[in-house]
């Protein structure tokens, strides 16, 4: 069975869309990475463990960095909760409580 990487919701969609396109190119080609090799063979510089359950898939661009912050579902799917143009080194609070709130959508 192979992997599948999807969205929570269509606002989560929306964020990836919102992207720049060098950066969309990229989270499309760590997704097929994931897709076709499976998630357990992704590692870093592509996918970093941030904390618990929360995972970062990691982009790149000329307008900076962007990060996606997605969970390992059941069915061997990937959930994207949330992404973002990241300004600081560290991930900020608020968008780890973003991913939070919208993995409580995922369970419900």
């Amino acid at each position: 069975m192979s992997w599948t990487v999807g969205f929570v919701n269509a606002l989560a969609q929306a964020e990836v869309d919102a992207l720049p396109v060098d950066m969309q190119t990229r989270f499309l080609r760590i997704s097929r990475m994931i897709e076709s090799r499976g998630l357990l063979a992704v590692h870093e510089p592509y996918v970093k463990h941030l904390t618990g359950k929360l995972w970062e898939m990691r982009m790149t661009g000329q307008d900076g960095i962007a990060r996606s912050i997605y969970v390992a579902a059941s069915g061997q799917r990937v959930v994207v909760l949330r992404t973002f143009v990241k300004k600081t080194q560290k991930t900020p609070p608020r968008e780890l409580e973003m991913a939070l709130m919208r993995l409580k959508e995922l369970k419900e």
